[in-house]
């Protein structure tokens, strides 16, 4: 015990350096994360008064936020009199080890690059991607973040979406629906067009430029295929759509005109 006790009195002022040191590594550190955080905060917000998308916005305050605390880290540490050049070598042949164990993730964050550069989707946009579907949320540095129609959440990680085709439905303000109606073979076809072209008339979301078009499309196994392709806003596609179904089987009912279905006629022989 007085062996420590005269050490710690020999070397005070040597301790006392290295504890000042410690504790203003230490008040860097928690400052610095508070700044990181400060300046992904206040990127976001430029982003958002220059009304650039919100996902791009989430990605680049992702990346601020990520330098920012990283330069903390090596000035806390230069504090303490780590050497912060060596530290940087091994640093980077870490990182390099890492890299090589996290391809995947490495891959995620360039494909958020790309995703950002190129832009096939914004912030808002209903799309189809990587096999999933929904409204795009968040635009991360690895993951993108999509919200299905029935406010579920999903997480796609962003190489995926890259790797696979997009369908973005909300990029063009006009969007086209496409039905197929089957009418039987006894039907007057002239009037059944009629029919079909009356509930479009009716239908006042339907777009006059470009016209729609009611044509014959198919002579088929049961029936007589008529192609409706009205045009409209994007962001009346499903209920107009829901309401082309309801009203054009109302309207062929009241026309007599019968919409054929899968049916089997059964035989029965009597054998004597």
């Amino acid at each position: 015990m007085d062996t420590i006790l005269n050490w710690i009195n020999e070397n005070s002022g040597l301790i006392i350096h290295y504890g000042i040191q410690a504790v203003i590594a230490l008040v860097i550190f928690l400052l610095g994360g508070r700044v990181a955080k400060f300046c992904s905060n206040l990127t976001e917000k430029a982003f958002e008064k220059k009304k650039v998308d919100k996902a791009v916005g989430s990605f680049v305050s992702s990346i601020v936020y990520a330098i920012v605390f990283m330069a903390t880290i090596l000035m806390a540490l230069s504090q303490i009199g780590i050497e912060t050049t060596s530290f940087i070598a091994i640093l980077g042949a870490a990182g390099l080890a890492v890299g090589l164990a996290l391809q995947g993730s490495l891959s995620n964050f360039a494909s958020g690059v790309l995703i950002i550069l190129l832009r096939p989707f914004k912030s808002g946009d209903y799309v189809e991607a990587g096999g999933k579907a929904g409204t795009v949320k968040k635009i991360e540095i690895f993951s993108t973040e999509l919200r299905t129609p029935d406010n579920k959440v999903i997480i796609m990680p962003n190489s995926k979406i890259m790797s696979d085709s997009i369908i973005n439905y909300s990029r063009e303000s006009t969007r086209r629906i496409d039905l197929v109606i089957g009418v039987g073979y006894d039907a007057d076809l002239r009037k059944a067009k009629e029919v079909l072209k009356s509930v479009l008339d009716q239908e006042s979301r339907i777009l006059k430029d470009p016209a729609y078009n009611v044509s014959v499309s198919e002579l088929a196994d049961s029936s007589v295929n008529f192609i409706v392709r009205p045009w409209v806003n994007s962001g009346d596609y499903w209920p107009t759509y829901w309401s082309l179904i309801e009203n054009i089987k109302i309207a062929l009912d009241d026309a007599d005109i019968t919409i054929p279905f899968p049916q089997m006629d059964v035989h029965l022989h009597k054998q004597d």
